[in-house]
């Protein structure tokens, strides 16, 4: 039996055993019934009683609900939004979806009823604030509202952010420390290794013309013993290469470089959580910069992500050439160093600048990765012309999952192609 989050062991049970009493027909025509709500579905001539009424009420109330009714009772047909703009009846509705669905269904309810319903202005009240399930797009959602908060809500809008940041950091700390250590650790070569630090798999393809073929051996010795006679061959190790070890000093430089307009909320919230775990990698340099028309330089404040994200502002226009051309002026190691652009790349600065900066990095000796979404969405909207443009530069524009991510700066420390996930991304 499986049981929702928020479900009582009563309700499950109750639930479970109506299903499995259910006639597949009839059973059919209740799901059609929840989908297609009461105004479209009565054809279905399916009554809902119980939990189902209740779930067919709090879909009702996004959804459709049209409150206009005839004298007999029924709707007129106008369709609006059923929760108003009253706080008690938003709360409980709120607590209502979270008894009835899943954790990932209460969370895409939450986000449509914010766009259906206007309900933005309701989140700057602590109550309300309480009663959400706190997930990556609620926060950003309050990042938007954070110049209009009150201080009355801003503790209470803190502790959301810094449990869904929490949460990010659990699941994706330990395999993007695992995964650049062991990158960090191939990219820093020294040519007179010691033996357990000899890697054997680029020594041998680096000496290849140092093959030497060998005499083969007594003919009727060799017979006698494996029964096969012939020539074999050595490669001459000429040039050894090894793993450099571990130093206190940082082998690379990161910068990450996010755009902070509205529609790339998720990103910006991801990105900081990473930036605080690869600033907190000794042998890396981190650099976070937000921007938008304006450019804002946030890496004294990687210890706490939490802290970055409020010091964020979503929203406004976008100028990727000053912001890049701000972080070319900290670059003071080309080759060590990796730039990453996270941006929909809508310019509104100046296009051939931006592209003549992302040439001169690259000629330096810089990685430059663009992203244009770093987010577990689907496919984003984005300038195609930039990204085409970006990709003729070797600085291919591609959509990244936050579990892609580890790889993707893995590939740009080692110099390796990027692990592009979907020919489908690419320009």
């Amino acid at each position: 039996m499986r049981q929702t989050p928020g479900e009582t062991t009563e309700r499950a049970t109750e639930r479970t055993a109506t299903a499995s009493h259910t006639p597949p027909d009839a059973e059919r025509l209740r799901r059609w019934r929840l989908v297609l709500g009461a105004d479209s579905a009565d054809s279905t001539e399916c009554a809902l009683t119980g939990q189902d009424a209740a779930m067919d009420g709090a879909l009702d109330a996004l959804y459709g609900g049209g409150t206009a009714k005839k004298p007999n009772g029924r709707s007129t047909g106008a369709r609006s939004a059923g929760l108003g703009a009253s706080a008690p009846s938003v709360a409980r509705w709120l607590g209502d979806i979270r008894t009835y669905f899943p954790s990932s269904v209460v969370q895409v309810m939450q986000r449509d009823a914010i766009d259906r319903l206007g309900l933005s202005a309701l989140l700057l009240e602590p109550e309300m604030l309480e009663a959400v399930e706190p997930d990556v797009h609620l926060v950003g959602t309050l990042l938007s509202l954070n110049k209009a908060m009150p201080e009355t809500t801003k503790e209470t809008a803190r502790a959301v952010v810094s449990k869904v940041v929490e949460d990010l950091e659990r699941r994706l700390e330990s395999r993007t420390r695992a995964t650049l250590t062991g990158a960090l650790d191939r990219s820093a070569r020294i040519s007179r290794p010691r033996h357990r630090d000899i890697d054997w798999d680029r020594t041998i393809r680096a000496n290849l013309k140092n093959y030497l073929t060998l005499p083969a051996p007594d003919a009727a010795t060799t017979a006698g013993s494996t029964g096969t006679t012939g020539a074999t061959g050595t490669v001459v190790p000429e040039r050894l290469i090894g793993y450099g070890r571990s130093s206190r000093s940082a082998k690379k430089d990161i910068v990450l470089c996010i755009d902070q307009s509205g529609s790339m909320a998720a990103s910006v919230v991801y990105a900081s959580v990473f930036g605080a775990v690869l600033a907190s990698m000794r042998t890396l340099s981190t650099r976070l910069v937000v921007f938008d028309t304006a450019v804002v330089d946030l890496t004294d404040q990687l210890d706490d992500p939490v802290d970055v994200l409020f010091g964020t502002q979503l929203g406004g226009g976008t100028d990727i050439n000053r912001a890049l051309a701000y972080c070319q002026s900290r670059i003071t190691r080309p080759a060590d160093t990796v730039v990453v652009l996270i941006s929909d790349l809508y310019e509104g600065g100046i296009r051939d600048e931006m592209l003549k900066r992302v040439a001169a990095m690259k000629a330096s000796g810089v990685q430059f990765v663009t992203l244009l979404a770093l987010s577990d969405e689907g496919a984003p909207a984005y300038d195609h012309e930039h990204a085409a443009a970006l990709g003729a530069l070797g600085a291919p524009a591609f959509a990244c999952t936050p579990d892609l991510f580890p790889d993707v700066m893995a590939a740009a420390i080692e110099k390796r192609p990027l692990p592009i996930p979907d020919k489908e991304y690419q320009p």
